[in-house]
C-alpha cells in the first residue's frame, strides 16, 4: 500500500496496519447500512410499524460511522475504499441471510446475530488498534456503544 503521508508520531507500518484493520470495520459498517435497509423494506406482521420505523435512524447511524472510519483511513494517509466489491472482499463475518419479506421476529432474531458478530469484530479490533493507534481505537469504541445500544433495543423488543 502506498501512504499519501504519515500522521506525526505513527510510522509508515504502523500506519498500514491500522488502516487495514479500519477497512475491514469501513467495509462491514456499509454492509450492515444496507442489511438495515434491507430489512426495513421487507418487514411484516406485528410490530410491523415499531420494527420498521426503528431500523431506520441505525441505518443514519451506521453510515455515520462508516463516514467517520472511512476519514480516519484517509487521515492516515490511506485510501478508503467504499465500493461494493470491497465489502465481499473484506468480509470476515458471517453474511445476513433472511431474503424477501419475512416476520418481525425473523428479522430481528437475524439482525441480533449479525449485530452479535459486528460487535464482536469491532471489540477485536479496538484490540488490535489499541497496540496501534490510540486515536484509531477511541473511534471504533464509539462505534461500539452505539452499535451495543441498539444491539440492546432488538433483544428487548423480542424480551
Amino acid at each position: 500500500m502506498t501512504l499519501a503521508f504519515v500522521v506525526p508520531g505513527l510510522d509508515e507500518a504502523t500506519s498500514e496496519k491500522a488502516i487495514a484493520i479500519l477497512q475491514n470495520r469501513l467495509s462491514q459498517e456499509q454492509e450492515a447500512a444496507l442489511v438495515l435497509k434491507h430489512a426495513h423494506w421487507n418487514v411484516t406482521g406485528p410490530n410491523f410499524i415499531a420494527v420498521h420505523e426503528m431500523l431506520d435512524p441505525e441505518v443514519e447511524s451506521v453510515l455515520a460511522q462508516a463516514d467517520e472510519t472511512a476519514e480516519r483511513i484517509a487521515t492516515l494517509g490511506g485510501t478508503p475504499d467504499g465500493r461494493a466489491d470491497a465489502i465481499v472482499r473484506n468480509r470476515t463475518w458471517k453474511p445476513f441471510d433472511v431474503e424477501g419479506r419475512a416476520g418481525t421476529t425473523a428479522y430481528l432474531e437475524a439482525l441480533i446475530e449479525y449485530y452479535d458478530a459486528f460487535i464482536a469484530e469491532d471489540r477485536r479490533a479496538v484490540a488490535e488498534l489499541d497496540e496501534l493507534d490510540f486515536v484509531s481505537s477511541n473511534i471504533i469504541q464509539d462505534h461500539v456503544q452505539q452499535l451495543e445500544k441498539f444491539h440492546w433495543f432488538m433483544r428487548s423488543h423480542l424480551a
